[in-house]
């Protein structure tokens, strides 16, 4: 029998097969820098494999290495880190266990090849990626934050740093890791000679973030091993008041991890204090934003008045209109193509 090494179900099917399993779930990533000659055959024998143990999840992989974010059920926790311990390039790597492990995170096993596992923008040719910055474990990053004069540099996009970030941290204004980088090099431009601390949701844009800035000068680059969601089991474990405020926020359907108690930001709809982030339930927007679970009520999970008319339509209609705003985006780029050609 011919084996599918892809999803081919629809996803009110996937929500049914997860909730009707049983078994309690873990929620885990890892990620690592190296060479794959050849991504497409070993995304494959991943998939094969991973399917066997019921992993599900959001992978992705290209020559420069893997990003992994997927949930396995406890049961098979040791059998999946001993297959991964079993391909020589990835033996040893670090599982980033969640703080919260919710059984809806993922719903099904995506592996996708891509340029860059993260979309950095960057020249890798221009620089060594492997010359990273000073790891630091969650309870030395923990310590150093209390040094004088240290600068504390959040790498993620602006809409993860408004839920929850490290006391005092440098919150660049991006929207994309790609346009952050030369944000922070600017940004920091005159501070080449002090103490550089890095941190993102699990660590890896600190890896090239790091390597990047110790190529343009900065003397002393320090990165959080693990990133936030390392820092706050340990933390946690060691019993510790954690530097981290608010709301982690992560890549899958959960969209945050609680940390502390504190709600940094507010309903974009009514303003109140909320850090529950969404995505618009109109398909034809679905953009992502904070609201509270009132607003999310009476605009029936919308962002707005407008999008709320739109879900309120047959589904026929929507996907029409879906059609018809494709089209409308897609024409523009069209005729300024031609008017190029035909210049």
């Amino acid at each position: 029998m011919k084996k599918f090494l892809f999803n081919r179900f629809d996803k009110n099917t996937l929500q049914r097969k997860v909730a009707s399993d049983p078994r309690e779930r873990r929620v885990i990533s890892f990620y690592r820098y190296f060479k794959i000659e050849d991504p497409s055959s070993f995304r494959d024998q991943l998939y094969d494999r991973l399917e066997d143990l019921s992993v599900l999840g959001r992978i992705y992989l290209a020559k420069e290495g893997i990003n992994a974010q997927c949930s396995v059920p406890i049961e098979n926790y040791t059998p999946l880190r001993s297959f991964i311990d079993s391909i020589p390039e990835l033996a040893g790597i670090y599982f980033n266990d969640a703080v919260e492990d919710k059984k809806e995170s993922f719903l099904k096993l995506a592996i996708k090849v891509r340029k860059k596992i993260v979309a950095d923008g960057l020249n890798d040719s221009e620089f060594d990626p492997s010359q990273v910055g000073t790891h630091l474990s969650p309870l030395e990053f923990h310590n150093a934050l209390e040094e004088p004069g240290v600068l504390v540099v959040d790498l993620r996009n602006n809409y993860e740093s408004e839920v929850g970030h490290f006391e005092n941290a440098i919150l660049p204004d991006a929207g994309t890791f790609r346009e952050e980088l030369p944000m922070v090099e600017t940004l920091l431009e005159n501070e080449k000679d002090k103490k550089i601390l890095l941190y993102c949701t699990g660590g890896i844009r600190c890896e090239k973030a790091s390597a990047y800035l110790k190529y343009k000068g900065f003397s002393q680059v320090h990165q959080l091993q693990g990133g936030i969601i390392n820092y706050a089991k340990a933390i946690q474990d060691a019993g510790l008041k954690s530097k981290f405020i608010g709301k982690n926020f992560v890549f899958d359907d959960r969209l945050g991890e609680r940390v502390t108690d504190d709600v940094l930001s507010v309903c974009y709809t009514c303003g109140k204090a909320s850090d529950r982030h969404t995505n618009c339930a109109n398909l034809g927007c679905h953009v992502l934003y904070i609201q509270c679970e009132d607003c999310s009520e009476k605009l029936k999970n919308c962002c707005s008045e407008e999008c709320k008319s739109v879900v309120e339509l047959p589904d026929e209609i929507q996907k029409d209109l879906r059609k018809q705003k494709r089209k409308m985006h897609q024409y523009p780029t069209h005729h300024l193509t031609r008017k190029i050609v035909g210049k």
